[in-house]
């Protein structure tokens, strides 16, 4: 049965956060709320973990997880960033918006693309993440919640725990997010390239 911890959404109770990470900390599966939708989101030190929530989303290796880092600097510690795509980087952060990038090694192999080697990276702009990725001091894996066979993010804390009690450890409910996708820039090329338009506005980095 997964815990439900329901938070204010712009201050939220930090002993109900510190028991989510707790869950994350040890190999849990959750259900977070972002500045798009609610994400599946895991340890990035935890290899079943992850593959738990490729299993739950129902996607393969080539499917890019995202990393929710806390700040800037510890985006760059997982990807190669030159001056150029950190002045984008900073106009897009915290914000609606994935960044595609070349992965360091302090990415596990298993999480960047199988052929390319890059990572989707985010900096989400929503409170109640921004303080439990404090409280874990680590960036999470993630991905949208959108089950198999839909086209939509579920957006209901109480469904998504009753969709999945059986699959995720904990679900954080803050409210409903926006339900708009984040704009995927890939920066892992010459040129920035805009591969999905969504709640981030482009020209906001000047492209």
């Amino acid at each position: 049965m997964s815990q439900l911890f329901e938070v204010h959404p712009d201050n939220p109770q930090p002993r109900l956060l510190k028991q989510a990470a707790q869950i994350l900390h040890s190999g849990g599966v959750a259900a977070v709320p972002t500045d798009s939708s609610y994400a599946l989101a895991c340890h990035i030190d935890d290899k079943a973990a992850a593959e738990r929530l490729r299993r739950i989303r129902q996607v393969d290796d080539r499917h890019h997880l995202t990393l929710l880092c806390r700040d800037l600097s510890e985006l760059a510690t997982y990807a190669r960033v030159d001056n150029r795509q950190y002045r984008l980087l900073k106009l897009g952060t915290p914000g609606p918006f994935t960044f595609i990038l070349e992965a360091t090694k302090e990415v596990p192999r298993r999480l960047s693309h199988p052929s390319r080697r890059t990572i989707g990276l985010r900096v989400p702009a929503h409170r109640v993440l921004q303080l439990l990725l404090e409280e874990l001091g680590q960036p999470l894996i993630a991905t949208t919640l959108i089950p198999a066979g839909e086209t939509e993010p579920l957006n209901e804390a109480h469904e998504i725990r009753e969709r999945y009690q059986k699959q995720l450890q904990a679900v954080v409910d803050a409210g409903a997010c926006p339900m708009q996708p984040t704009t995927v820039i890939d920066l892992s090329s010459e040129e920035p390239v805009l591969v999905r338009q969504g709640r981030g506005d482009p020209a906001a980095l000047g492209l």
